[in-house]
């Protein structure tokens, strides 16, 4: 038989830590592991999904962390509605990637960082997680400036709440049981619901809505600012700390493909609350200081909850100040086992939530030292909270094309996925996501070179660039399409098929046009992060003009 069409249901498991294997423990059920998806009554069905939901909701929700609720406040006060319609847009593309790295979760069984490392070698690895490493770190801050803002409401004094909430985090992840830690993570999203009451108290218009969602634009117009403000809520509403966080905890919850659509569900699921819930900030902050002349000054946090107690309402405020620390703890959680996680993938440790702390110490430790030090540089007076705040945004949207591009490559491999390849539809929403994302990325970076940059024709130039670069790698898809297909044929039953232990995959071969693409994202996300640390340090020195 020929060897690309060799039969592909490999003995072995490709699943590095034994804690991954057996039953599947949820906050809302569980299903033993000699249990199968088999025809079933609707209400079987949805017992299976509660006991299934978890990860999808959680990395969804989570995403609706401290910078995001500030992200979105600030959106409505400076722009009122106007910028509804870029969340619809971002619905399908949450999906379409995360429907990936679920996809990549259940059938390899092995985190998203180790992934990379053993598919594309230790340089390309140590620059993801490098990345990873640095923006999630930067994002832990944000989530505990949220802690201290929205506590500080309240009247408790940063050194009392940012402390408090650490040592919560500590003790909700290092109970040796991933079951209860999701119990803990279910309660923190019911209360994110306030969001809508808080909308709903702001007392919004439907035609203003509408008008928002359907017709694309900024209140002003497109200028380098409000091009930056549009990065900066892509960058906060798909950052890549979701990849490696929904994947490896896909796999620690012991999902596998048998329960592939339940966690579909539970994704897509997760992706109408967050963007509605996002939506529901933008609204209540929109329509609240639409007419006052707190319009268009946003300052951070702790501003728009005294801003509500006035605008709109003592109930108003408190709610606001709530749904910032509640996002902040759950954000904080989510990022920093991100990093945890993809640490443990690539140094070969124990890394899962059904560990005790004990035997697990490297996984427990990096959380444990990334929540001590993040907090601690909270708690340094004078220390440029908001820049920080700010920039995280913009730093993830910036870096997200290159987290999406391995990610489709990872997905177009046959060795890592046979069977559950991307299909030629998926690639080419995929290759359209990724034109999109670098797109606003090197606009972000040509208007801060060049800020009278005429954006409208500088737009029209590169996406027509952009779309003979996606024409080109539509036909590599489909020329991959076509070897699924072929592996397809050879009799896989994708629904018990998982990737074979890493050390018997056949390396992957790049083409001189993928090396030369590659290289060359990699030298412009270099450029764009230097032209943003000095758009930053402008910013900070009081000369941004």
């Amino acid at each position: 038989m020929p060897k690309e069409l060799r039969p592909v249901s490999p003995p072995g498991s490709a699943v590095l830590d034994p804690a991954h294997e057996g039953e599947i423990r949820g906050a809302l059920g569980r299903i033993p592991k000699w249990d199968s998806d088999r025809p079933r009554p609707w209400s079987r069905r949805l017992l299976t999904l509660a006991a299934i939901m978890g990860p999808g909701l959680i990395v969804m929700v989570g995403d609706n962390d401290a910078g995001g609720v500030a992200t979105y406040a600030q959106a409505g006060q400076d722009y009122g509605a106007s910028l509804l319609w870029v969340l619809v847009l971002l619905i399908p593309t949450l999906i379409v990637a995360q429907e990936m790295v679920v996809r990549l979760g259940a059938v390899t069984g092995v985190g998203h960082a180790r992934l990379i490392r053993e598919r594309f070698g230790r340089f390309w690895a140590a620059f993801s997680v490098g990345d990873l490493f640095v923006l999630n770190f930067l994002t832990l801050v944000t989530e505990f400036i949220g802690v201290d803002l929205g506590l500080r409401y309240f009247g408790v004094p940063p050194l009392a709440s940012v402390p408090i909430v650490a040592a919560g985090l500590l003790v909700m992840v290092a109970t040796g049981s991933f079951h209860r830690w999701e119990r803990f993570m279910f309660v923190f999203i019911t209360t994110s619901l306030l969001m809508f009451p808080l909308a709903a108290l702001s007392h919004p218009t439907a035609p203003a809505i509408i008008t928002g969602i359907t017709h694309p634009g900024v209140r002003g117009g497109f200028d380098a600012t409000s091009v930056l403000f549009v990065i900066a809520v892509v960058g906060t509403t798909i950052a890549p700390w979701q990849l490696f966080f929904q994947q490896s905890n896909v796999i620690d919850k012991r999902i596998t493909t048998r329960w592939l659509k339940y966690e579909l569900a539970d994704t897509s699921i997760g992706a109408v609350i967050t963007t509605a819930g996002a939506a529901a900030i933008m609204v209540a902050t929109a329509f609240a200081f639409s007419g006052t002349h707190l319009a268009g000054s946003f300052g951070s946090g702790l501003t728009v909850a005294r801003g509500l107690q006035h605008t709109v309402g003592p109930a108003s405020a408190a709610i606001f100040a709530v749904v910032l620390v509640n996002a902040s703890v759950i954000g904080a959680s989510a990022v920093t086992l991100s990093t945890s996680y993809a640490i443990a993938d690539v140094f070969g440790m124990k890394h899962s939530l059904h560990r005790s702390v004990g035997d697990a110490k490297g996984f427990y430790l990096s959380f444990a030292a990334m929540i001590a030090v993040a907090a601690a540089l909270v708690l340094i007076p004078s220390a440029p909270l908001g820049l920080i705040t700010t920039g995280v945004q913009v730093l993830a949207g910036v870096l997200l094309p290159s987290a999406i591009v391995f990610l489709l490559l990872l997905c177009n491999d046959a060795e890592v996925l046979g069977p559950w390849v991307n299909s030629f539809r998926q690639n080419v929403a995929a290759s359209v996501i990724v034109g999109v994302l670098v797109l606003l990325s090197l606009i972000l970076t040509v208007t801060t070179v060049i800020p009278n940059m005429p954006l409208v024709p500088f737009t029209l130039v590169t996406a027509v660039l952009g779309g003979l670069a996606l024409g080109a790698l539509g036909l590599e898809s489909r020329r991959r399409a076509g070897a699924s297909e072929r592996q397809r044929m050879v009799g896989a039953d994708r629904q018990v098929w998982r990737m074979p232990p890493l050390n018997t995959l056949r390396p992957p071969v790049w083409s001189l046009g993928q090396k030369v693409a590659m290289y060359g994202l990699r030298g412009y996300l270099v450029l764009a992060v230097l032209v943003l640390g000095v758009k930053i340090g402008q910013l900070a020195s009081g000369h941004s003009g």
